[in-house]
């Protein structure tokens, strides 16, 4: 198994009498998108300013490429942040101008910054604004600007808050096409969204922490299938006949047309025998959605 390219081993941080973050472990991977969940206050937003280089942790270590950015600055090259969605840039200079502008804080040359903006804005659909004061852009293309800008060095750890809030559903798409293609090319990405639909699209794995800790963690596909049980939903092209209807409550199916029926795999086929021959509209097993998931196990801590 690859190196982590980001880990985080014990966090803690308190403000005063609070406790916001207890004793946080995470890790990243090569090509892999780890999506960061949590209700407003659970301690998200303090985990990942520690883990960006913006807030000491109390107790605990961070590590970017095996190098501790708090001792070693220079490690944070390794790192791109958008953490406050379009106000990552310079609102009175042009795209170019702030790419260019944060390309040469990171470390590059001019010449190459200027390359590397100018590449960037025209993969990003941007070109044609780029001496465009950033005030004068839509939401969306501000929204692309703020990652162009955490990308602009090529770092390989991506720290991204709320990627995709308040975009309209065909430049969020994009978005996400995006943070996929970045994933592909082995970008380690630690996702923060309040939009589950967005995490479960993107996910490769889901750390979920709640009053400072991170209470569950596992594998996106793991997950749901161990929230989703032996689930299935049987809809018939038309109502039953009573008696039918009382042979399948007989059997454990709730519900109306659809019904619902929680059993294993060969129960199963006791309720399609029991409705033969009538004619099947849909057969299927039910799966959890993240945000059922997500709900589950915030509100049964």
């Amino acid at each position: 198994m690859e190196r982590p390219f980001l880990e985080a081993q014990g966090l803690h941080k308190r403000f005063g009498t609070l406790e916001a973050v207890k004793n946080v472990h995470l890790t990243l991977r090569p090509g892999e998108i780890l999506a960061f969940l949590g209700k407003n206050g659970a301690g998200k937003s303090t985990t990942v300013k520690m883990l960006s280089g913006l807030l000491l942790p109390d107790e605990g270590e961070v590590r970017l490429l095996g190098k501790n950015p708090f001792r070693k600055p220079l490690a944070l090259k390794h790192l791109g942040a958008v953490l406050e969605g379009n106000r990552n840039t310079y609102w009175r200079l042009t795209p170019l101008e702030n790419l260019v502008y944060f390309g040469v804080a990171r470390g590059l040359r001019l010449a190459a910054a200027r390359k590397r903006a100018l590449e960037l804005l025209e993969e990003y659909a941007l070109l044609e604004k780029a001496h465009t004061e950033v005030r004068h852009l839509s939401r969306g293309m501000q929204q692309k600007l703020a990652l162009l800008q955490a990308l602009v060095h090529d770092p390989e750890v991506l720290l991204l808050d709320e990627p995709t809030l308040g975009l309209d559903v065909e430049t969020a798409l994009l978005m996400q096409q995006k943070i996929r293609a970045l994933a592909r090319a082995g970008k380690a990405i630690l996702l923060t969204t309040h939009q589950m639909e967005v995490a479960q699209a993107l996910a490769d794995r889901v750390a979920i922490i709640h009053r400072g800790e991170v209470i569950l963690e596992e594998t996106k596909e793991r997950l749901l299938a161990r929230f989703s049980g032996e689930y299935y939903v049987l809809e018939l092209e038309k109502p039953p006949p009573l008696e039918v209807l009382q042979h399948l409550r007989a059997l454990g199916i709730e519900g109306e047309n659809p019904f619902f029926f929680r059993g294993d795999g060969e129960a199963i086929w006791r309720v399609l025998e029991a409705v033969k021959p009538l004619p099947l509209k849909r057969v299927a097993k039910a799966e959890a959605d993240l945000l059922e998931v997500f709900l589950k196990v915030v509100n049964h801590v």
